[in-house]
């Protein structure tokens, strides 16, 4: 039991796979994970070429982004970013994050797999896993996705979960302007779409890390 950080103690479980955060050896976990590969090479699919980092310095990176972002979290702006775990095992990361979220009730998420779990529809299931977590758990209204127009599994995923197209920015990739497609999910649309049994727990006590305490502290 973590007393002072229950969002260690968090779980969001789908039919096949468990989201939470990671310890340091699951983090490790990660690391091998995105050194083994992500995508294919001629392929970027982030704003940030993190991938295109040398063995050893990405493995450090994925680490240090990790525990960057707990380090920074504040209920007005954070970023939960989920290992996400199938029959023991590390297969990737799935991450939720919001600015203000007890005011506009939005979040973004983004995520990515080891390239030798690709194919096996884990992407569609851990991202219906933070939906759920967003909308029933926080009581979300809105969640917003992004990806370039050239990436087609993410849009997939986006699609067949009801998402909405939401604009288009223009973008450096690897020196070269890209498209993003920007999309959003309503909460009614969430509601009409959602089908796959999600359970979470340990959220009651994460509460006040998402939503900042009324009281006046002086």
């Amino acid at each position: 039991m973590t007393n002072h950080w229950p969002l260690f103690e968090l779980r969001v479980r789908t039919p096949r796979l468990e989201l939470r955060l990671p310890s340091i050896e699951q983090l490790d976990e990660l690391a091998e994970l995105a050194i083994d590969g992500v995508h294919a090479a001629d392929f970027m699919p982030f704003v940030v070429p993190w991938t295109d980092a040398p063995p050893d310095e990405l493995g450090r990176q994925v680490m240090k982004y990790h525990l960057s972002q707990l380090g920074s979290w504040e209920p007005e702006n954070w970023a939960l970013n989920f290992v996400v775990i199938h029959e023991g095992a590390v297969v990737g990361t799935q991450g939720m994050s919001a600015r203000d979220f007890a005011v506009l009730k939005e979040f973004g998420t983004g995520s990515w797999l080891g390239r030798r779990y690709h194919g096996n529809g884990f992407g569609t299931e851990m991202r219906v896993a933070v939906l759920h977590f967003g909308f029933a758990g926080l009581g979300a209204e809105y969640a917003r996705s992004d990806a370039f127009d050239d990436n087609a599994p993410s849009l997939g995923v986006s699609r067949k979960l009801g998402y909405q197209h939401d604009g288009i920015a223009r973008l450096v990739r690897r020196g070269i302007p890209a498209a993003e497609i920007r999309l959003r999910l309503t909460r009614a649309e969430w509601e009409a779409n959602h089908k796959l049994e999600v359970d979470i727990e340990g959220l009651e006590q994460c509460l006040p890390f998402f939503f900042k305490s009324t009281q006046d502290s002086g």
